[in-house]
C-alpha cells in the first residue's frame, strides 16, 4: 500500500468539476431520498430539493478535510477529520468519508450532518451509496425540514433507483429545539414499513399508529398518499362530526377529484340520522386569466316537520353558488359571487355547506387605474330574516311592516361608478370628475307609518327607480410662512332621476317623466397646527374651520331616497362637503362646521388623539331639517340650525391597550344621544376586548326608546399552551343576554383543540334560545377536523 497524506495541521481544499468526488456531495443528498415519503404531502413536499439526480452534476465541488488518503492499491479514497462539502448550495459535514472505487461504494460515517439548499437539515450516523445512487442503506436517520417537521428512520434502503423502503418509520412536528431529545412529541405517526414507490409516484404505511404522548390511540393497517412530486392526489379528506337537534348524527366524508392540473371537485356526502344525505359538490377550474368555481349543496329531508319557518318544512332544500375573477387585462377585472338559495334559513340549519349565503349575490365589470376608476356591478338580495308581525307601525294603504319581506328588497341592476383625477393642475389645483348611474326594481312598496298608519313614510317604492348624478370637485391647499393652511374649493353636480312605479304618487315624479336638480358649492376650509414640544414628547393643538356655501336643496321629499338613508353625524363626518351617505340625497344651504384637533406624542410611545367640533346652519333651509319620504334626518343632530356636538378620542399606550371613542353630545343640555366606544388589552396572560354602543331614541322612525349594548371577549392563557376564553354580548336596555359562549383551547406549533359552548338569542327562526357546542382538533401538516353540535335546544 502506498498511502499518500498531508499533515493534520495542514486544511486540503479541492475543487473537482466532475468524477469520484462528486460522488461525496450527491451521496449524502441520497440521504433525502431514502425517507422523503415518510408522512404527509405538504410537509414532504419540502424534501425533494435534495434527491439524488436533481443536483446538478455540472456544478463544481468543494472539498475540505484535515485529511486526505489514497490506497493506490486498494483503489480506496479516504478523506477524515472534519470533513464539509459544499456544492450546488448543499453542505455536508462529516468526520469521515471513504470511496472504494473498485465496488464503486461510498461510505459517509461520523455525525453526518446534511444541509439542503432549502434549509432541511439530515442527521445520520452512517450512510452507504453505490456509485449511481440505484442502491443504498442507512440506519438511524433525522431530518428536520424548515416547516418544523421530522422525519425518523430506525432503518432505510433503497433498490433499483425506484423502491425506497423504511422500517420503523416515524413522522412528527416539533416544537421547540430545546426540548430533551428523548421526550416522545404530543403527537406522531408511527409505521412499521414505509414503502415509497417513485415511478408510481406512492407513498405506502404498512401497520401505521397514531400516537399521542408516545402512547397509540389509532391503527391504521393500511394507509397510502401521493409522493411529494405529486402536487394533487384524488383521496379521501379528514371528516367533521355533526350533533343537532333537527339534523340528528352525522359525519362529512369529503373526496378529493384531482382531474387535471386546472380544475378538480370536491364531492361531500353527509348522512344525517334525522334529515337524510346531505350532499355537496364544488367544481373549481383555474384559467391563465383568473379561476372560476361552481358549488352546489341540498338534500331530500326526511323529517321536515323539524323546521317551522317559511319553506324550510318542505322536502326538497339546497343551494347553488358561482363565483369567478378574471383579470381580462393590465387594468380591467371582470367577476361574480352569485348564491341562490331554496330558503331564507338554509345555511343557518345546513351549516355544514362548504359555501355560505351572508353577501348578497353581485357581478362586477372593474378598471382601474392611479387615477381613474370604472365599476360597473349589479345586486341581488336574498334575506335570511323571516317575515313578522308588528301592525304597530302597519301604514294604511300599504302591506305590513313584517311582510312580504323578500319582495320589498330592491334588484339593482346596474351601479355604474365612475371617478377621474386630472393629473394636471387646473387653475393651479386638484381637478376630479365623478359619476354614478343606479336603476333599481322592487315588486313591492316598503313603508311603515308611527301615528296609527295616517302619515307613511318609506324606505323603498315599488316599481324601477333610476339616478343620473355627475359631480366635478376642485381645490387647491395655500400655506402662509405662519404655517396657516386655506384650502378654498368648489363642486358642481348634478341629478337626474326617473321613476316608473304603481305608487309614484308618494313622490313628485306621479305625473313628470324626469326630474333634474343641480347644486352648485363653493367654500374655504382653514387649519392652523400649532406645535408645542416638551421634555418628553410633543403636542399639536389644531383649530380647523370650514364654510360651504351654495343653494337650497331642490325637491326635499318630493324624490325617493334609497342610498342615503343612513345619517352618522360624528367626527369622521364633521367636515364632509355633503353628510349624506349616498347620491339620492344632496345637503343645501350654506352651512359652518368648526373644530379642534389634539395630538399628544410622548416619547415612551403614548399617543392621544382627539377632535371636537360641532357644524351651524348659517344661511338657507337646513337640508335636515325638512324631511323626506323617510324622515330619517330628524334625529340626526343636524336638524337645527345649531347642531349637536361631536368628539373623539383615541388612545394607544403602544404597550397591548388600545382605546378609542366617538360620541354625539345633545347641543342643549350636553347629554348623550350616541356613544360608541372600544377598548382592547394585553396584559400578561390576557387577552380582551370591549365595545359599548348607546343610540339615543329616534321618534321619527318609530324608535321611542334608547338602545344600550356592551360586547366583551376575552382569553387568558393558563399555562404556556393552555387558555380559555369566553364573550358576551348583552342588551342593558333590556337586560337581555343576546350572546355569550364559553371554550378552553390548547394551542402549540404543531397541535391544537378547543371545546366551547355559545348560546345565541338573536335569531329569527322559531327557537328562543339556539345553543352550540363545538368541537375542534387540528394537527399541522395533517389536517383539522371538528364536531358541531349545531342546535341543542
Amino acid at each position: 500500500m502506498r498511502p499518500m497524506s498531508l499533515p493534520p495541521f495542514l486544511k486540503t481544499e479541492m475543487w473537482v468539476k466532475r468524477g469520484s468526488l462528486l460522488a461525496a456531495a450527491s451521496t449524502f443528498a441520497m440521504a433525502v431520498a431514502l425517507v422523503h415519503g415518510v408522512a404527509s404531502r405538504a410537509a414532504a413536499q419540502d424534501l425533494t430539493s435534495g434527491f439524488a439526480g436533481e443536483v446538478d452534476q455540472n456544478q463544481e465541488l468543494l472539498l475540505e478535510s484535515s485529511e486526505i488518503t489514497y490506497d493506490f492499491d486498494n483503489d480506496v479514497i479516504v478523506a477524515t477529520g472534519s470533513v464539509q462539502v459544499y456544492y450546488d448550495g448543499n453542505t455536508v459535514q462529516a468526520h469521515k468519508i471513504v470511496f472504494d472505487r473498485k465496488t464503486g461504494q461510498l461510505t459517509a460515517s461520523g455525525n453526518v450532518i446534511f444541509i439542503e439548499s432549502n434549509g432541511n437539515v439530515v442527521r445520520t450516523s452512517e450512510l452507504t451509496l453505490s456509485e449511481d445512487f440505484a442502491d443504498g442503506f442507512a440506519n438511524a436517520l433525522q431530518i428536520d425540514t424548515t416547516k418544523r417537521t421530522r422525519f425518523l428512520a430506525e432503518k432505510a434502503r433503497r433498490e433499483g433507483s425506484n423502491v425506497t423502503t423504511i422500517e420503523n418509520g416515524v413522522y412528527t412536528v416539533y416544537t421547540k429545539p430545546t426540548n430533551p431529545p428523548d421526550k416522545p412529541p404530543l403527537w406522531r405517526v408511527r409505521a412499521e414499513k414505509i414503502i415509497h414507490k417513485q415511478q408510481e409516484k406512492i407513498i405506502r404505511f404498512e401497520n401505521a399508529a397514531f400516537e399521542v404522548y408516545g402512547k397509540p390511540i389509532a391503527y391504521l393497517p393500511y394507509l397510502s398518499m401521493p409522493d411529494p412530486s405529486v402536487k394533487r392526489k384524488s383521496g379521501f379528506l379528514i371528516p367533521s362530526g355533526i350533533v343537532d337537534d333537527k339534523l340528528g348524527y352525522g359525519v362529512t366524508v369529503p373526496y378529493y377529484w384531482a382531474l387535471s392540473p386546472h380544475y378538480d371537485l370536491t364531492t361531500t356526502l353527509t348522512p344525517l340520522t334525522k334529515q337524510g344525505l346531505f350532499g355537496d359538490v364544488q367544481y373549481r377550474q383555474r384559467f391563465r386569466a383568473g379561476q372560476v368555481s361552481f358549488s352546489a349543496a341540498g338534500l331530500f329531508q326526511s323529517q321536515p316537520s323539524q323546521f317551522t319557518t317559511s319553506r324550510a318544512d318542505e322536502r326538497w332544500r339546497g343551494a347553488v353558488n358561482s363565483t369567478a375573477s378574471f383579470r381580462l387585462s393590465k387594468d380591467w377585472t371582470l367577476g361574480w359571487n352569485v348564491t341562490y338559495k331554496s330558503d331564507r334559513q338554509f345555511f343557518q340549519d345546513y351549516s355544514m355547506a362548504s359555501f355560505g349565503g351572508g353577501d348578497p349575490s353581485q357581478i362586477y365589470f372593474e378598471g382601474r387605474n392611479e387615477r381613474n376608476l370604472l365599476s360597473v356591478r349589479a345586486y341581488a338580495f336574498q334575506i335570511s330574516q323571516e317575515d313578522f308581525e308588528n301592525s304597530d307601525f302597519d301604514a294604511d294603504g300599504f302591506s305590513p311592516v313584517g311582510s312580504s319581506l323578500q319582495d320589498k328588497q330592491p334588484l339593482v341592476l346596474p351601479v355604474i361608478d365612475y371617478d377621474y383625477v386630472f393629473s394636471d393642475p387646473i387653475l393651479a389645483g386638484e381637478l376630479a370628475l365623478a359619476a354614478n348611474f343606479t336603476s333599481l326594481t322592487r315588486d313591492e312598496t316598503d313603508a311603515f307609518s308611527i301615528d296609527g298608519g295616517t302619515t307613511p313614510r318609506f324606505r323603498g317604492v315599488d316599481g324601477t327607480f333610476s339616478r343620473l348624478s355627475m359631480q366635478g370637485d376642485w381645490r387647491r391647499t395655500f400655506i402662509d410662512p405662519l404655517g396657516q393652511t386655506f384650502t378654498p374649493f368648489a363642486y358642481m353636480r348634478g341629478d337626474l332621476f326617473f321613476l316608473a312605479s304603481p305608487d309614484a304618487d308618494v313622490t313628485a315624479l306621479a305625473g313628470e317623466s324626469f326630474v333634474g336638480r343641480a347644486m352648485p358649492a363653493v367654500g374655504l376650509e382653514y387649519r392652523y397646527p400649532i406645535i408645542a414640544t416638551f421634555q418628553g414628547g410633543n403636542q399639536v393643538f389644531e383649530p380647523i374651520a370650514q364654510i360651504v356655501a351654495r343653494p337650497n336643496e331642490q325637491r326635499i321629499g318630493e324624490l325617493p331616497n334609497d342610498d342615503a338613508q343612513s345619517i352618522v353625524f360624528d367626527t369622521t363626518t364633521l367636515f364632509d362637503y355633503d353628510k349624506f351617505s349616498g347620491f339620492d340625497r344632496a345637503e343645501g344651504g350654506t352651512r359652518l362646521n368648526v373644530g379642534l384637533n389634539y395630538k399628544l406624542q410622548l416619547n415612551s410611545g403614548y399617543y392621544l388623539s382627539g377632535l371636537f367640533g360641532r357644524s351651524y346652519q348659517l344661511a338657507g333651509e337646513n337640508s335636515y331639517a325638512v324631511p323626506d319620504i323617510l324622515g330619517a334626518t330628524e334625529d340626526s343632530g343636524l336638524a337645527s340650525d345649531l347642531s349637536d356636538y361631536v368628539g373623539s378620542l383615541y388612545l394607544d399606550t403602544q404597550y397591548g391597550v388600545k382605546v378609542g371613542a366617538q360620541a354625539r353630545f345633545d347641543k342643549d343640555d350636553f347629554s348623550v344621544n350616541r356613544l360608541q366606544a372600544q377598548a382592547s388589552a394585553i396584559y400578561g396572560p390576557v387577552v380582551s376586548s370591549l365595545a359599548y354602543a348607546f343610540l339615543g331614541e329616534q321618534p321619527d322612525v318609530g324608535i321611542d326608546d334608547p338602545r344600550e349594548e356592551i360586547l366583551g371577549a376575552a382569553s387568558l392563557r393558563l399555562q404556556e399552551n393552555w387558555r380559555v376564553f369566553g364573550s358576551m354580548r348583552y342588551d342593558i336596555e333590556n337586560s337581555n343576554i343576546v350572546q355569550d359562549g364559553l371554550g378552553i383551547g390548547y394551542d402549540d406549533e404543531g397541535f391544537s383543540l378547543s371545546v366551547s359552548f355559545a348560546e345565541d338569542r338573536s335569531r329569527n327562526d322559531g327557537d328562543t334560545v339556539n345553543r352550540t357546542l363545538y368541537f375542534r382538533i387540528g394537527l399541522r401538516t395533517i389536517g383539522n377536523t371538528q364536531v358541531s353540535s349545531g342546535a341543542l335546544n
